[in-house]
């Protein structure tokens, strides 16, 4: 219950930073469940997520960008615009900077796109449980540096440190207002996106070398009936392809006798039938859709 002498929040906050900055973590720990996807490779998330965090004085929606970086490519570049677009509609920036690497260009390179925006923003040290206190330390002083920042905290999305304190004081710089989205919504991304996004990161796990750079994922059909071993739940059918740019590649993610595609269906499996309450079928083809990632045809096709 909230309480009626403390006015009740809400609002949009963005997540920003270089790729790897630990901004989904992030996400997913102030939300308290999986709404975006992680990896260990750049570049995994793709689309401006947005999750709900429900709290009895107010209401988060976090909008967690793709890492901003110096574009090599057509997908690159709507990438950076997705994340440009999204500073300008929030309440608060939230600028993540990992505590296990030290400040860099691409660091600096985001201080300076935020310096063209009003929004106020807040720095985040992310990963401190990877560093040191002496790392830690002076990667407060080094990130204070590179942009005025009302508030800069410290967290570990890993070990749930400082997550509800940075919670709170996020909640205190919205307006006030009604909660933007019913009090059981924690995303409001699309069912097939979800689908999709589960199947890529269960992907980046089992390839290497340049195949996770070239991955896409569009799901073709789903198929939801009663299941035939329980007649009260559902079975969902699921067919989803992996979209790769050079023939080359192809091999890679079939593997040899089909075992990472084996791989890649099972790990995936595991995190849809979560999603979807239910036991799943899922069906993976790989094709090849040539520079994909440099044409806006496909690109639109694939949703970027």
């Amino acid at each position: 219950m909230s309480n009626p002498e403390v006015p009740y929040r809400s609002g949009f906050v963005a997540l920003v930073g270089r790729p790897n900055a630990g901004k989904t973590t992030l996400t997913n720990r102030l939300v308290g469940d999986k709404v975006g996807i992680v990896s260990n490779r750049p570049q995994t998330t793709r689309h401006a997520i947005r999750g709900v965090v429900h709290r009895p004085e107010g209401q988060l929606v976090l909008v967690d960008t793709p890492g901003l970086h110096k574009p090599k490519s057509l997908l690159g570049q709507r990438l950076n615009d997705v994340v440009r677009d999204t500073l300008t509609e929030v309440d608060v920036v939230v600028f993540c900077i990992p505590a296990d690497q030290p400040v860099g260009a691409g660091d600096a390179f985001i201080a300076r796109q935020l310096k063209n925006v009003s929004t106020p923003v807040v720095l985040v040290v992310t990963k401190t449980d990877a560093a040191s206190k002496k790392q830690i330390t002076e990667q407060l002083v080094a990130a204070s540096q590179l942009v005025e920042a009302r508030e800069v905290v410290p967290v570990s999305a890993v070990a749930d440190d400082q997550v509800d304190l940075l919670a709170d004081l996020l909640i205190g710089m919205l307006p006030e207002g009604p909660p933007l989205y019913p009090d059981d919504q924690l995303t409001d991304d699309d069912l097939e996106r979800q689908i999709a996004e589960l199947v890529r990161e269960a992907a980046l796990e089992k390839v290497r070398q340049e195949v996770p750079h070239s991955l896409a994922v569009s799901v073709e059909e789903i198929v939801r009936k009663p299941d035939p071993r329980d007649p009260d739940a559902v079975f969902t059918e699921l067919h989803v392809l992996l979209h790769c740019e050079r023939p080359s590649q192809k091999p890679m993610l079939l593997g040899k006798g089909g075992a990472t595609i084996k791989a890649i269906g099972s790990e995936a499996r595991v995190g849809l039938e979560h999603l979807l309450g239910g036991r799943v079928h899922l069906a993976l083809h790989v094709t090849v859709l040539g520079e994909w990632q440099d044409d806006p045809k496909k690109l639109q096709r694939l949703g970027y």
